[in-house]
């Protein structure tokens, strides 16, 4: 289905009432992370998977200067996108699934990562949240955590890296795994359901079965 210039695949449960899992997608990769999670898990769910996002602008939470050299700015309009979303693509979507879902999770892999947790501060629809490689090196977020209120306590959270994401000499983006690290703290101190796991490699390496490993955990 297409609506508001974004592609969306729906990969439907087996029955009704099941989860369902919004992805945002970068590479068109929903199909592969589909199958990666069916192959991990014998949950039954529904997965929507957007295509047509654009990155900077749409999933990041406030504008902020290009952290690499000759890299694009970020525009900061994921207020604007979670409207979109709300408003328009869910409902679209939850009117060619089964029946109303269980619960809906919102799922994401870099800076999408970093918008399915910036999302649990500006709506309540979505009870779990699955963050691969998440951009939590982007400037003044773990601030924002600490001075916003979750719109509702998420069911669980998942959290992961690859062992080199820090390995770098960009000074902000090295940050990223002490800041994901102190995310982890901050909701499991909170008491929510909450897990921190590291993959071997980079940030650009084995993504699909990282985001699979998420969204099969949070489904549990």
């Amino acid at each position: 289905m297409s609506t508001t210039q974004k592609d969306i695949t729906i990969f439907k449960s087996t029955s009704p009432a099941a989860p369902l899992v919004i992805l945002n997608t970068v590479q068109n990769e929903g199909k592969q992370v589909y199958d990666a999670v069916v192959s991990m898990t014998d949950v039954d769910f529904s997965l929507a998977a957007i295509e047509n996002i654009d990155w900077n602008r749409e999933m990041t939470p406030w504008p902020e200067q290009a952290v690499m050299r000759r890299g694009e700015d970020f525009a900061g309009e994921a207020d604007a996108y979670l409207q979109e979303l709300t408003g328009i693509i869910l409902p679209d979507i939850l009117a060619k699934i089964p029946a109303k879902p269980e619960y809906i999770a919102l799922a994401g892999y870099s800076l999408g990562g970093l918008f399915a947790v910036y999302a649990l501060y500006r709506t309540n629809l979505f009870a779990r949240a699955a963050s691969a490689s998440g951009s939590f090196w982007y400037p003044d977020f773990l601030d924002f955590v600490r001075g916003h209120k979750l719109c509702r306590k998420p069911e669980r959270l998942y959290f992961s890296l690859g062992n080199k994401e820090a390995k770098t000499k960009n000074p902000v983006m090295k940050t990223v795994e002490e800041k994901t690290k102190e995310l982890h703290r901050w909701y499991k101190e909170q008491g929510i359901p909450v897990v921190y796991e590291e993959n071997p490699g980079n940030h650009f390496q084995d993504a699909v079965n990282r985001m699979a490993k998420g969204i099969a955990w949070i489904l549990q």
